[in-house]
């Protein structure tokens, strides 16, 4: 598959110009000739090289309003024409019309221009026509052309320039080839998602930067990561980040992002095993560890905060894989930097996407992410006793728990600290009497605590089972045919209960 080739005319025609200078002296120095439009064709001749003018070539001007500058067969025969075939070069004989071996292109800046808030004339004029067209045209014709349809192939380009000079194998074509239909794509779909507007009426994806990773969920399975981590986050130290890494971080960051209190969290496989909010760092995460002391080992800590050195030298003999916060002082680093493997990351902003997505059988699962933050107004006391104010506060924190834990769950919480959960489970008192049991295990006094569930009761016996262990309070969401039943309950043994109408099951 070598079939090398010769690059000996260059159509450029780019947006942005960074990163372009060398390539063009290089090809230059190569004896490559150039033909662009306009503004690039005055870039390139800047530098001291001639340039054709597509005009020239066409024998037409740019028009309306530059909509159409490159739409003419003297280009598109020049890149389409397939040079194995002597009817093509027959033709493009007759007509007078160049070879072009590679096309520089990229497009103009539709999701910029979306993102900038422009108004709907200023997006549509960011449709590009011409550079789309170039773009499918070449990589089609990948067998005779190299396309490089984005600034990110620049370097891959320079690269063969200064291993091969301006020769390049069927091998590397098709790869940009490959590389220019997922601009082309990217692009579509960007068009598409905005013109949708979000109706759904089909989904389209398109994600860039693949990050392969050493494994997927385990050993015999592969994984990729597609997005830029890096937007979001900065890795100080550390080892390579795992499949399953980037579900905990995922986890965690969407469960920090809940408070607004100073807050540390440890979890493990996706769910918080411990919690707490409180004045001080330390105190926040000594409280957190206190909530399940086994679990914390191995998992994920996460944080709001800046990390002290206090709370370093607190966490620092824990095995832990990944700490988040925005930031760390120097002496804490100093200190968390001692074990080499530990992950320390620097959250850079919290970027939550708006919708989920989930493939299954034959087809693709998407929501809207629920980001419904219960707040005290919104609570509906449905009991003769009313929560006292602490006891609200303590159901809106332990709600936060539990809408980020798999279903079915159950939170306990008290003081602003997570007692215990129960997670996972197939029934809602198996969850109760799980987190009850686990409370009681690691010495939390449950007299006074709160309980949160992430759907509603369809019986009784949870409450009655949470009033024995001590619940005072109930946070769910109501719903039932049966919340009569419980909420009678709560009546008749002091028991506070308020509904939120919202459901947050986790599956």
């Amino acid at each position: 598959m070598s079939e090398s080739k010769r690059i000996k005319t260059a159509l450029v025609s780019v947006y942005h110009k960074d990163g372009l200078e060398e390539i063009l002296k290089k090809l230059h120095q190569e004896g490559v000739s150039f033909i662009s439009t306009g503004g690039t064709q005055e870039f390139i001749e800047s530098l001291g090289m001639p340039c054709g003018a597509v005009e020239d070539l066409t024998s037409y001007p740019s028009i309306l309003g530059g909509r159409v500058k490159t739409l003419h067969p003297k280009i598109f025969g020049g890149i389409l024409c397939r040079r194995e075939n002597d009817s093509d070069l027959a033709q493009i004989a007759q007509y007078e019309i160049p070879e072009i071996d590679l096309v520089i292109v990229d497009l103009y800046p539709f999701v910029d221009t979306v993102a900038s808030g422009a108004d709907d004339k200023s997006i549509i004029e960011k449709i590009d026509i011409g550079g789309i067209s170039l773009i499918r045209a070449a990589a089609k014709n990948h067998k005779d052309v190299v396309i490089v349809a984005s600034k990110s192939q620049y370097d891959a380009l320079a690269t063969i320039l200064n291993e091969k000079g301006a020769q390049t194998t069927l091998e590397d074509r098709k790869w940009f080839a490959k590389e220019a239909f997922a601009v082309s794509s990217g692009y579509d779909t960007a068009i598409f998602n905005w013109f949708d507007n979000n109706e759904g009426s089909s989904l389209r994806l398109a994600a860039d930067n693949a990050k392969i990773l050493r494994y997927g969920e385990n050993p015999h399975q592969k994984g990729v990561f597609y997005g830029n981590f890096e937007d979001m986050f900065e890795q100080l130290q550390g080892k390579e980040i795992s499949y399953n890494n980037l579900l905990d971080i995922d986890a965690a960051v969407s469960l920090i992002s809940e408070f607004d209190e100073l807050t540390f969290a440890i979890l493990k496989h996706n769910n918080a095993c411990g919690l707490a909010s409180r004045s001080s760092m330390v105190e926040a995460y000594k409280a957190a560890f206190a909530g399940d002391t086994l679990s914390a080992f191995g998992g994920v800590l996460v944080t709001n905060g800046v990390v002290d050195k206090a709370t370093a030298e607190a966490m620092n003999s824990l095995f832990f894989e990944i700490i988040i916060a925005p930031d760390y002082d120097l002496d804490a680093l100093e200190i968390l930097s001692s074990k080499k493997n530990r992950i320390i990351l620097i959250q850079k902003k919290a970027f939550q996407p708006v919708k989920q997505c989930r493939t299954l059988l034959n087809g693709v699962l998407v929501q809207d992410k629920d980001t419904h933050i219960e707040k005290a107004e919104e609570l509906k006391v449905v009991t003769e006793k009313a929560p006292s104010e602490k006891e609200i506060e303590d159901m809106l924190f332990a709600n936060k728990i539990v809408k980020n834990s798999k279903s079915n769950a159950i939170v306990l919480a008290k003081d602003k600290t997570l007692c215990a959960s129960g997670v996972g489970q197939t029934s809602r008192v198996d969850a109760l009497l799980h987190a009850i049991d686990k409370a009681k295990n690691f010495g939390f006094d449950l007299n006074g605590a709160v309980m949160a569930s992430d759907a509603f009761f369809p019986f009784p016996d949870c409450v009655e089972f949470a009033k024995k262990a001590g619940v005072t309070s109930v946070i769910q969401p109501g719903g039932s045919i049966n919340d009569k039943l419980s909420i009678a309950y709560c009546n008749e043994n002091d028991v506070a209960m308020v509904t939120t109408g919202i459901r947050h099951f986790k599956h």
